[in-house]
């Protein structure tokens, strides 16, 4: 089956969804993403959205905030478009419907997080994403120029130089072939513009806050179409995941350290004062090395984070959804520490794009974390993704709106997806054993802390599982493990790479054989496949 549509978006978190409402009024608009809409890293985000929203904040203060936390990589051009553009980023939002949490006078409840100077952090309780989802689904079920296919699972993009590698026209991207998993069939979308709003990759480590869906499926079909990419080396762990046996990837709110809560060692000693003048609100690259450094100095599984002092009724009010979650696995956090360990929680990096959100390849275009817009630099500041996002998913749509009406169409036939003499595999332990593979190996030799002998270690066998998982590729029809699996070793691929090229400590990328900056290495870090 084929499809034809204006605009592709690939992904349905807060940039795929806002992008395809902006859009929708100027095309059709067809939204594919591979599980239901809620399984987005955007329903996860329990913090909030940064933006200057009352008169003892500032522009200024705000982009120096995220100056300090991107360790001297951050664009001052980007941050100064997004930062300012915040205002109308809330506007948006509250017209489409999404509620933030407000004092009893009318005013928002700012919260404050690691590396903000000042309450800015605008929530809605600590359930923030699912609230802005929900809202932006329920807009986006209601427009009829918009279709969204859930469980469609994009393989690849559909570039001009792909079908016809002889081609003198710039690389252009046509659209991408999308695997209907409920289905088992692979359908040909050709568009005249392409979002890529994937998401991030933090199923790529062992521990992430990610959900299973984060497998960098956009940053690497990005790649393999060519595409710029920068700065995967920056890989964001947030300091507090939930620690315990049945308690699957839930995140532990920077939020909760915004409202005073300590980090404590077992016995409950507190040790961030140790590491940073501001404690337990230093930026999250430092908190989780601290965290990470006592793990391993002491032997213990993890620290504790305890807001157990503040009000019964507060802690209940405001943190509503970690309270039940964390009772449910008995512990009161009203009355008990809550035990954590960092895990890998959001890539910096990822397809390289301008200030519309355009990427190097014609027609393509990319927000959210599948992006490296140069906002974030060496380490995001907490709470800045959500606005990143929309900001950019805001000029893209603007951006692609243009493009689709000057563009000219490429006359070239796109021939449907041809398995050729593929058969159904009878080694899904193949998939497995590769898949836990790469997770420890990026864990164990990409981490927190790194090393040029780790790193060396990771280079020699990725490329070994590369080899290994494309044989299977294209001797076995595909699937959705198998092509989660094919995108994961990519973006391990260019993680280590990118790690080996920056001999420096800066920002999230700390290696014990350079441990300190170097103005050589103020830069990004550039890669594309040859």
């Amino acid at each position: 089956m084929s499809y034809e549509t204006d605009f592709l978006v690939i992904g349905s978190g807060i940039a795929g969804l806002s992008y395809a409402l902006e859009v929708a009024q100027h095309g059709r608009v067809l939204i594919v993403t591979k599980k239901g809409h809620a399984d987005s890293n955007t329903n996860f985000a329990q913090g909030g959205i940064a933006a200057v929203s009352e008169s003892d904040d500032s522009f200024s203060s705000h982009a120096e905030d995220t100056f300090t936390a991107g360790a001297g990589l951050c664009h001052q051009d980007v941050v100064e478009l997004v930062i300012k553009d915040g205002p109308h980023q809330i506007a948006r939002l509250l017209n489409w419907g999404v509620e933030f949490s407000r004092k009893q006078d009318g005013a928002f409840d700012l919260g404050q997080e690691g590396g903000h100077t000042i309450r800015r952090i605008l929530h809605s309780k600590d359930t923030t994403g699912r609230a802005i989802e929900q809202a932006l689904i329920t807009a986006i079920r209601e427009h009829k120029n918009i279709e969204l296919l859930e469980h469609h699972f994009a393989i690849d993009l559909i570039t001009n130089q792909k079908l016809d590698p002889q081609s003198s026209t710039a690389a252009t991207c046509l659209g991408a072939y999308v695997l209907d998993t409920e289905q088992d069939k692979i359908h040909t979308v050709r568009a005249g513009v392409t979002l890529l709003a994937t998401g991030g990759a933090g199923k790529v480590y062992l521990y992430t806050s990610n959900p299973d869906i984060a497998t960098g499926d956009g940053m690497a079909m990005a790649y393999r179409a060519g595409a710029q990419m920068a700065n995967l080396e920056f890989v964001q762990f947030h300091p507090t995941c939930l620690f315990h046996p049945e308690a699957k990837s839930f995140l532990i709110s920077e939020a909760i350290r915004g409202e005073g809560a300590k980090l404590r060692l077992p016995n409950g000693e507190e040790f961030m004062s140790t590491y940073h003048e501001r404690a337990e609100l230093a930026p999250r690259d430092i908190v989780a090395r601290a965290i990470d450094n006592e793990i391993k100095k002491g032997g213990f599984d993890f620290v504790l984070l305890d807001i157990s002092h503040q009000p019964t009724a507060w802690i209940k009010e405001r943190f509503p959804n970690i309270y039940q979650r964390c009772l449910k696995y008995g512990i009161d956090i009203t009355q008990q520490a809550i035990p954590v360990v960092p895990a890998a929680h959001y890539f910096c990096g990822g397809v390289v794009t301008d200030l519309e959100g355009r990427t190097s390849i014609k027609n393509l275009f990319a927000a959210g974390e599948t992006a490296c817009t140069g906002l974030h630099g060496a380490n995001r500041l907490a709470s800045n993704s959500l606005l990143e996002a929309l900001v950019f998913s805001n000029r893209a749509a603007s951006t692609g709106v243009a493009a689709l009406q000057e563009q000219t169409p490429i006359e070239i036939d796109i021939p449907e997806w041809d398995s050729g003499e593929a058969s159904d595999s009878d080694e899904q332990v193949v998939i497995s054993q590769n898949w836990d593979e790469i997770r420890r190996l990026m864990w164990n030799y990409v981490g927190i802390v790194r090393s040029d002998k780790r790193l060396a270690r990771a280079a020699r066998r990725i490329q070994l599982l590369r080899e290994e998982i494309k044989e299977y590729y294209w001797n076995f029809h595909v699937t959705a493990d198998l092509l989660e699996l094919r995108n994961i070793a990519v973006i391990a691929d260019l993680t280590i790479r990118c790690a080996q090229a920056r001999k420096e400590s800066r920002g999230l990328h700390y290696t014990i054989d350079y441990p300190t900056a170097k103005s050589s290495y103020q830069h990004d870090t550039l890669t594309q496949k040859d």
